[in-house]
């Protein structure tokens, strides 16, 4: 009986990752104008109670270049009471710019999101500057009473990363 409610349990969690991914792709089908997608790797910082590297992968969906939305796979890295820890992250989000026909002043876009990771989820704003370089300030909350090596990865948060388009590196 225990083996089932574990089951059920992981079931849940990882229904609850997806649903953002299958809802993007579900409602971006229903569009008349053909989406762009273009990938970027990113790497940055990130505190979480505790300092972490990240390094990682990002998909840029975008119709116009008002509204973007990304979907980002991560790791991040970090020593926690001096042992090595990694934690996979997933995040979704939406840069949003409605400056029509000005391209000086597309060089920010407000940013509004969430990621998750196996032991927390956190939802996110920010800003970032051309799409490139990002700052962002959220909340996490914790699954549960979920430790990392002792240590618990609830609350304020911020991250900086920059985003390299893999078009730059051909």
């Amino acid at each position: 009986m225990s083996g089932f409610l574990i089951f059920t349990q992981k079931f849940k969690m990882n229904f609850k990752k997806y649903i953002l991914f299958y809802f993007l792709i579900v409602f971006s089908s229903f569009s008349k104008a053909q989406i762009t997608t273009h990938p970027t790797i990113f790497a940055g910082y990130q505190y979480q109670n505790q300092s972490f590297g990240e390094l990682g992968a990002r998909f840029i969906f975008l119709k116009k270049d008002d509204v973007i939305y990304r979907l980002s796979g991560s790791a991040l890295v970090g020593s926690v009471h001096r042992k090595l820890m990694v934690l996979p992250k997933i995040q979704g989000d939406v840069l949003l710019n409605f400056s029509k026909n000005d391209d000086i002043k597309h060089s920010y876009y407000f940013l509004l999101g969430a990621e998750t990771t196996n032991k927390y989820i956190a939802p996110k704003a920010g800003v970032s500057l051309f799409g490139i370089v990002d700052f962002t300030g959220g909340y996490a909350i914790n699954y549960g009473h979920q430790l990392l090596n002792g240590k618990e990865l609830k609350g304020l948060n911020f991250n900086f990363s920059i985003n390299i388009p893999l078009v730059v590196l051909e």
